[in-house]
């Protein structure tokens, strides 16, 4: 069945809208969450759009905490299998890119498992002495450095050197990574772009991280060692081990996932302590006691993965609504972030705000943020370290990413 839908008046499918600042961009949502929690919109015409000739008919985008959080713990109605981007995209292009992010059930649960033990509180837990040195580290060099790029310097330099110690990756091999990431994620700014199509920049360095996973596994099949891919590569599923395709889509999801959130939570957070100085004092005089509470409201504050998508899987009705299936449904997590009926003053900054429910690492379900645990402890050993080392580090105007997924710093100057 097929139905002529109405686009909202609220156009939040252009580049446009989402390279915005995000207060102006929640100016639109606030609307939708009073006024229309449940609204459609028209499709995409940036990004991936156009690479599958399948009519793409729009989505459906849920504005609200409470329909977000509902939407994500029900993967029955609401399936990530047919892709989790605005836009429509084919299953094994998908799959390539996020690898058990677009799946539901047992394939889900079973490429989940092979990589989560690596995430559980305790063996997070273990490694947590060397992600605190790791941050020790991190600002020597920025008290050593000077003025800087502080995304360059600090934010994305803990992430990547916690995930690939985790995976294996010689150092030599760890800022490429770096870079193909960011490319990744940042495949519809124009910088990264560049002459060439965002889905082309995409695509080559997706190539590039498949090359360097399917190297890698080589090395640990002969040269077995005491970390992630030497699991990756061991493993069996129904009694067969991994190709190399199902390695490389790993590899990809845990790079781009494994740098991202910390990166941009680091930066984002860095600049709301700078711009809410009474905040930062708050903080500064009980590091230990405040730290975990300052780490949520940074991560709600950040909200560094602004939407997801799912698609139904059955006709449904939500805020009186009918869904039907095979519609695409975004959950829009950067607006239930700024639900007032959740969030007290939702744009207000503070480090003490209880309770705290925000959905920084979604909306609950089986598709939870795997790296939960160790992305709080990266901003924990970090922000202790830079207030209590740097008090009087200051940053500049942010050069934000344009993008509809990520919510990205890509510079931002520094002094100290």
């Amino acid at each position: 069945m097929t139905m002529v839908r109405t686009f909202d008046p609220i156009d939040i499918s252009s580049l446009g809208f989402w390279a915005q600042p995000a207060a102006v961009r929640d100016e639109a949502f606030a609307v939708l969450r009073r006024e229309r929690p449940v609204s459609f919109h028209r499709p995409i015409t940036f990004g991936m759009a156009g690479l599958t000739p399948t009519e793409d008919a729009g989505y459906w985008a849920l504005a609200t905490h409470e329909l977000v959080r509902q939407a994500s713990r029900d993967a029955e109605t609401f399936t990530s299998s047919r892709g989790v981007t605005m836009e429509e995209v084919p299953q094994e292009v998908s799959e390539e890119i996020a690898s058990f992010l677009v799946m539901d059930g047992v394939r889900h649960n079973t490429l989940r498992r092979l990589v989560s033990s690596a995430f559980t509180p305790r063996n997070v837990a273990r490694i947590e002495a060397q992600i605190a040195r790791q941050a020790e580290a991190i600002v020597d060099q920025l008290l050593d450095t000077g003025d800087c790029d502080f995304v360059e310097t600090v934010s994305m330099r803990l992430p990547m050197w916690t995930i690939s110690e985790m995976i294996g990756v010689p150092e030599h091999e760890r800022e490429p990574l770096a870079r193909w990431a960011n490319t990744m994620v940042g495949a519809n700014d124009p910088e990264f772009a560049g002459e060439g199509s965002g889905l082309a920049m995409l695509f080559a360095a997706q190539r590039q991280i498949f090359q360097a996973a399917t190297a890698l596994a080589d090395e640990r099949r002969s040269d077995p060692r005491d970390d992630l891919m030497t699991a990756l590569v061991q493993a069996e599923v129904e009694g067969h081990r991994l190709s190399d395709q199902e390695i490389g889509a790993l590899m990809v999801l845990l790079v781009v996932a494994g740098n991202d959130t910390t990166r941009q939570t680091t930066s984002h957070g860095m600049k709301a302590l700078c711009d809410h100085p009474n905040q930062r004092s708050l903080l500064r005089e009980d590091v230990a006691g405040r730290i975990e509470a300052t780490v949520e409201e940074l991560l709600r504050w950040a909200t560094p993965v602004m939407q997801f998508r799912r698609t139904a899987t059955t006709d449904v009705e939500l805020h009186g609504e009918k869904i039907l299936a095979g519609e695409k449904v975004v959950l829009l997590y950067t607006s239930a972030n700024r639900d007032g009926t959740v969030f007290s003053d939702p744009w207000a900054f503070d480090i003490s705000r209880s309770p705290n429910d925000h959905l920084g690492f979604g909306g609950g379900g089986p598709h939870h943020c795997l790296g939960a645990n160790l992305v709080r402890t990266q901003l924990r050993c970090l922000f202790s370290e830079l207030i209590t080392r740097v008090p009087g580090l200051e940053v500049g105007e942010p050069e934000y990413l344009t993008a509809n997924f990520m919510h990205g710093i890509k510079r931002m100057p520094c002094t100290h």
